[in-house]
């Protein structure tokens, strides 16, 4: 059986290929404030969802449109529900960055598939939808298969929220939106916010922040700052110069009028999950200004409290806290620097290890703002972490079929990512990054090889066998 399965997905190779570049071609980045009527997240997102429903539906798949919010593609018989969970959305692509194609044109080149969404999640998502075509095409099952398609995965999770007010949850399942050999862990994750009043009566002003509109789950590639100082300020260019040069950033400024210069910060973007895969713009650019602040003299709370608790390692620990355990240890990325009239802001999304609780970050941060006069914090778009023990039979199963598959012997990984996985009990992540692998989610030429797209789907095939037969 396991043979036909994979002949079956080898057979539409082609097809397979094709639906993941005609899907790479929408622009699918969820955008509530482009909704219109039964397109919450966006005519771009609802374009991708009906592309995917309509593919379902040609397959001899059932198929359901909920609302506009999410959707799912099904098969089978029965109350148990095998969920396959993930998600059509994807993060901005600054086009600039992109060497082989653009981000919305697909493009072969040396076996792989580069395109945004080609491994996070379009291409693990069609992997998925014809590793369900092999099933149907092959054998009768004792339960039904669904895949459910999130539009809404990069930002708020609404559309899976709504889902699970709609229909039914599944009894087991896996997201294929992360690594193999298989997911039982993710790290809990805390976006804080930290800002003040900003009276801009100090010698050097902060007049205007431009950080690209960066998303928290993703390392900062740029990040620019108006300056505005006064007559007083002596020698400031040459202070900056002599700054960036010891930092070795790649940082520059210009004066573009009288009393005005803009400083301009590069990075390298990546998932927020990996903050040591990139490079953050925003803080170097907050470590620049924090040592022009302490050259002359002037005093700005937000800056000192990014200078004494932060600074040291923005990738990594923080507050003097030291947490790491199984899953990894606590990473924090500088997502945001923003001037909204008179608050200026910094944003933090941070991965917090599995046995540290969230409660505990918050307070420690609180501590830590209560030190200063101006300085308030707030929390936002926090997670739980989620913990499926190695032990548990899912998480053996599918370990077991990876290894078998690719001839390893790997144990279950811990990650620092977030996935549909923790929307429902008893569902882990399941590939389709291979060990070893670069993870190019989030980054300029996302890409997936090929061989590897054609391996997820047969091996998707023998997950779906093998929790189908499970009593």
């Amino acid at each position: 059986m396991k043979k036909k399965l994979e002949k079956n997905i080898e057979k539409n190779k082609k097809e397979i290929i094709e639906n993941i570049c005609n899907l790479i071609k929408i622009p699918s980045i969820s955008e509530e404030s482009k909704a219109q009527e039964k397109m919450p997240f966006g005519k771009e997102c609802n374009e991708a969802l009906n592309y995917i429903l309509n593919l379902g539906e040609n397959l001899g798949f059932k198929t359901k449109n909920i609302d506009g919010y999410c959707g799912y593609i099904e098969f089978g018989e029965g109350e148990e529900l095998i969920g396959i969970v993930g998600h059509l959305d994807v993060v901005p692509a600054e086009e600039s960055d992109w060497k082989v194609t653009k981000p919305f044109e697909p493009k072969i080149v040396d076996n792989k598939i580069y395109g945004r969404g080609a491994i996070d999640d379009k291409g693990p998502v069609i992997a998925s939808l014809y590793a369900m075509k092999a099933i149907k095409d092959n054998m009768k099952v004792n339960k039904r298969i669904r895949l459910i398609i999130g539009l809404n995965e990069e930002k708020d999770w609404k559309c899976m929220k709504y889902y699970k007010e709609k229909e039914q949850v599944p009894n087991i399942g896996f997201s294929p939106d992360a690594d193999f050999p298989c997911i039982y862990a993710e790290k809990g994750i805390i976006n804080t916010f930290i800002e003040m009043k900003y009276n801009k009566c100090e010698n050097i002003i902060i007049e205007e922040l431009n950080c690209n509109n960066n998303a928290m789950n993703v390392v900062p590639k740029y990040c620019e700052c108006k300056l505005k100082y006064k007559s007083e300020i002596k020698n400031l260019e040459e202070t900056i110069n002599e700054i960036i040069k010891k930092n070795n950033y790649n940082i520059k400024y210009e004066k573009i009028e009288k009393n005005y210069i803009k400083i301009k910060s590069y990075g390298i973007s990546s998932h927020a999950a990996h903050p040591d895969l990139g490079k953050n713009a925003i803080a170097e650019l907050l470590t620049i200004l924090a040592e022009i602040y302490k050259k002359y003299n002037i005093s700005n709370e937000l800056i000192e409290f990014f200078n004494k608790n932060l600074k040291k390692d923005y990738n990594g620990n923080l507050l003097e806290i030291n947490k790491k355990d199984e899953s990894g240890e606590l990473t924090l990325n500088i997502a945001r620097f923003d001037l909204e009239e008179d608050i200026l802001k910094i944003g933090m999304n941070l991965r917090v290890p599995i046995y540290t609780k969230l409660e505990f970050i918050k307070e420690k941060f609180k501590e830590k703002c209560s030190e200063y006069n101006n300085i308030k914090v707030k929390f936002g778009g926090e997670m739980e972490h989620q913990l499926v023990p190695k032990e548990n039979v899912l998480v053996k199963i599918l370990t077991q079929i990876f290894n078998d598959m690719t001839n390893n012997n790997l144990e279950a990984i811990a990650i620092g990512g977030a996935t549909y996985a923790r929307a429902f009990p008893n569902c882990v992540s399941f590939g389709a990054n291979m060990p070893g692998e670069k993870d190019l989610c989030h980054q300029a030429d996302e890409n997936i090889k090929i061989d590897n797209l054609i391996i997820s789907a047969k091996i998707y095939a023998n997950a779906i066998y093998e929790l189908d037969k499970l009593k």
